[in-house]
């Protein structure tokens, strides 16, 4: 097959998830998880340089680019249900095993698949998502206020994670070549950002990331005892998920490598075909493939 991508959606529990497809599916599989405020459009690049040699699958999670995005009265917005939702696409898609690459948001969904069902993992790619406290950066000082107290003052604060100018910076802060950056990521996140009624999505599942940091010791506990290989790619850059996530994940793991990235938080704008041959040389290395 080539590796031409092709675009797709499956009904689940009866709204449209969309995913982007390549590569040929007797190959591994490998699932891209994308983070705030994004999509699969931020794997655009990524995508053709894995599918020679993987079974690539890139879904949008319900509320994001262009999957349905049911309003908060009709659709549980947690990540619970957005995890449960990418695995029966998975299920669907007739993949039994998988090597989960997860970005930002991409993580905790990541990581409750693995829990779940850890004979399923083949290993992960994470690149800037946490599963420790010591990760999380100036931003989630927002998400705390809001955790504590759900006010309309502390929902106004942390709306402002959802107007042009942040989703600009996420996208800008800390790049290594600024003339590599494409307008065209952060003008597609904040197209789906400024929806009628995505801004009460985004706020429903900002206060439901309390429950992430409450599984934190669980998904480290998985770490230790599984111990799946992992790559950990990691924007060095970001403000978002500090470098002490990653060392705080590296710790976790015997079978990891660790590689710093000049770039910020979406550092594959500017570095995805050094992130392919990274991924490409480690998953050779551990299982030959």
């Amino acid at each position: 097959m080539s590796a031409a991508i092709q675009y797709k959606k499956m009904n689940i529990e009866g709204i449209e998830v969309f995913y982007r497809e390549a590569g040929n599916p007797r190959n591994p599989a490998m699932i891209l998880l994308h983070g705030f405020p994004s999509s699969s459009h931020m794997f655009r690049d990524l995508i053709p340089l894995l599918a020679d040699r993987y079974y690539v699958i890139a879904p949008d999670y319900p509320g994001y680019g262009n999957s349905s995005m049911p309003s908060v009265d009709h659709f549980s917005y947690t990540f619970e249900h957005l995890s449960l939702v990418i695995e029966q696409l998975i299920h669907g898609l007739c993949i039994s095993r998988y090597i989960l690459y997860c970005h930002d948001y991409g993580g905790p969904i990541g990581f409750r698949m693995a829990i779940r069902h850890p004979e399923k993992v083949l290993g992960f790619v994470i690149q800037n998502a946490v599963a420790h406290a010591i990760g999380l950066g100036r931003p989630f000082d927002l998400f705390k206020a809001l955790w504590a107290d759900p006010s309309p003052e502390n929902k106004k604060a942390f709306a402002t994670l959802v107007d042009v100018e942040f989703t600009r910076k996420q996208y800008t802060f800390g790049v290594c070549n600024p003339f590599l950056i494409s307008p065209d990521g952060y003008v597609m996140d904040q197209l789906f950002l400024d929806r009628p009624g995505n801004a009460a999505i985004q706020l429903e599942l900002g206060y439901d990331y309390r429950h992430n940091v409450e599984q934190y010791p669980k998904w480290q506990q998985y770490l230790r005892t599984y111990q799946p290989p992992t790559l950990i790619a990691w924007g060095k850059n970001d403000f978002i998920f500090t470098l002490a996530g990653a060392y705080a994940l590296a710790s976790e793991l015997t079978c990891v490598e660790l590689e710093l990235l000049c770039g910020g938080h979406f550092v594959l704008e500017e570095a995805s075909c050094m992130v392919s041959g990274l991924i490409q040389s480690f998953f050779a290395r551990v299982y030959g493939f």
